[in-house]
This record gives C-alpha cells, structure tokens and sequence, in this order.
C-alpha cells in the first residue's frame, strides 16, 4: 500500500462495514461480536444508512456509525468512538433508546417491537474499573434478572485487547481493528488469512491508493487530531481549573481556620477578663463586708 491505514478513522470503519459490496463483511462481524447473544445468527442485512464516499470528502460532520437490519427484523448499531469525553455513555444509551423507539410509528402495537444491538467500539479505556475489554448491558434487576430478551448495549474497549492467539471471530476483528494501521498487506501474518480479513485488507489498500479516498482519509484524521487536540486543552483547562479551585479553597479554609482561631482567643480573652471580673467582685463584695462588720464593732465600742 502507498500509505498505512488506520481501519479505526470513521470513514474507513464506515466504508468496511457500511459498504453495500461490503455487506457480507457487516454479517460476518455481527455474527463475531454477538456470538453468545443472538438466538439465530444473522444471515443477511439492510444498511439503513450505507456509505457514501462523497459525504466525507465535503462534511467533516458525517454519520459515521452503521445501522442495519436483519431478516429477523432485528436492529443493529456499530459506531465507532476514538474522542473520549465526559457524557459518552448518556449518548450511548441515548442512541440505543433512539433507535428502539423509532420502530413504531402512529397506531402500531408493543408486539411489533425488535430487539435492538447497539456495539460500541472504543479507542480508548471507559471502564477502569476491570480489566476486561468486552462489558454487555442489559435492563436487569438487582438479582441480575433480564427485565425482556430485546437486546442492549456491547461495549469493546479495543485499548485493553492484547490476546496474541485468536480464539474466536470476535478477536479476529479486535485484533485487525488494533493493528490494522501496522499491517503489511504485503505480507500479512497468519491470523488475517480469512476471506474476511483479505477483504476488509482491500478496503484499506482502496483508502491508501485512492487519491479521493486518500483525501477523504486524510481529513477524517486531520479533523479527528482537531477533535482530540481540543478535547485535551479543555481537560488541562478544567484540570487547571480544578486546581486553582482547590488553591482557592485552601486559602479560604486556611482564611476561616485563623478566624476561628482567632475568634477562639478574643473568646478565651474575654472569658479570662469575665473571670477578673468575677473575682475582682468578689473581692469588692469580701471588703463591703469587712467594712460592714468593722463598723459594726466600732459602734458597738461606743455604746459602752
């Protein structure tokens, strides 16, 4: 190839599984990804938005995610996420609920609902708090009970795959999704010699050799650069951000702790001269008696 392609930048996802002569390859990786969830393997799909190249050269806002829909009547999503930002998993189920709910239109009934797969794929960790690369969610109660068998979500974190030996279809894909960029098509190690791998290898070599999809390529990943330039100076501004807060928050705790500090010695000052006070009243009250008895006495003396 002219130029090493990443099989991760948008258009080119898009173009692997969203490509009408592709179809066969959106099946194959359906079929990989959900292996253990569908029922009956898909055998064939409608892309309900396929790729068109044109769209990418010009519209650097493009769709780029894939949604299809089987024989079955079963829906299908599969985008792709390089840019990781803060509200990532709300759009997540956003989407899922978007596209389940779009099945009904004016007067139609519940029973003509299908089950909805959305599949994420990620460049990057959502979830740190396992290690593993593939997470499924459901509507499940607390005891871990399915409310209904309508599909979910697939999260693959691709960052976190590194299996060497492939297992299954679904590492197949993870593993080409990961190294594709490095790949020599030239001379392609023994785990890419499927019809399927061979083929989604051509669509790279069409995106490398191509002088309009090699623009298309090359705009993707400049504007997908912008993305991740801006994402990181919003993060080390409110990084930043954070910080001086937490400055300000220091200084004004440190502020309030001297006036308290403060406050508690005017409070033991005045608590000492009440002290005084009291005593010094005392005395008074010790020397009025004193007097009072002394004269007292004295006019007692006189009398006699």
């Amino acid at each position: 190839m002219k130029h090493r392609i990443d099989p991760k930048i948008d258009c080119v996802f898009k173009a692997l599984l969203g490509a009408e002569e592709n179809r066969n390859l959106l099946v194959h990786f359906l079929n990989a990804v959900l292996a253990l969830e569908l029922k009956a393997p898909v055998v064939d799909v409608e892309i309900l938005n396929p790729y068109n190249e044109r769209e990418f050269v010009l519209d650097k806002l493009s769709i780029v995610d894939v949604k299809a829909r089987d024989r079955e009547g079963r829906l299908f999503q599969v985008e792709i996420q390089l840019v990781q930002y803060g509200h990532l998993p709300s759009r997540m189920i956003y989407s899922w609920a978007d596209i389940y709910s779009q099945q009904l239109k004016s007067g139609d009934g519940y029973d003509l609902l299908k089950p909805t797969y959305s599949i994420w794929l990620l460049d990057d960790t959502l979830v740190t708090s396992d290690k593993d690369y593939v997470h499924s969610y459901k509507l499940r109660d607390n005891r871990g009970q399915t409310l209904f068998d309508h599909g979910g979500i697939w999260l693959f974190e691709i960052e976190k795959f590194s299996a060497q030996q492939i297992a299954n279809e679904e590492q197949r894909w993870l593993r080409f999704l990961k190294e594709g960029e490095r790949l020599d098509d030239q001379s392609l190690p023994a785990w890419m010699s499927t019809q399927e791998m061979e083929q989604a290898m051509s669509t790279l070599r069409k995106f490398s050799e191509k002088e309009r999809d090699d623009h298309a390529y090359q705009g993707r990943q400049n504007f997908l650069r912008e993305q991740r330039t801006i994402q990181k100076e919003l993060e080390t501004a409110l990084t930043e951000n954070q910080e001086l807060l937490t400055e300000k928050e220091a200084a004004t705790a440190e502020k309030q702790a001297a006036v308290a500090e403060k406050q508690v010695a005017v409070a033991e000052k005045e608590a000492a001269m009440a002290e005084k006070e009291a005593a010094l009243a005392e005395k008074q009250e010790a020397l009025s008696e004193i007097a009072r008895l002394k004269a007292l006495l004295e006019q007692q003396g006189t009398s006699h």
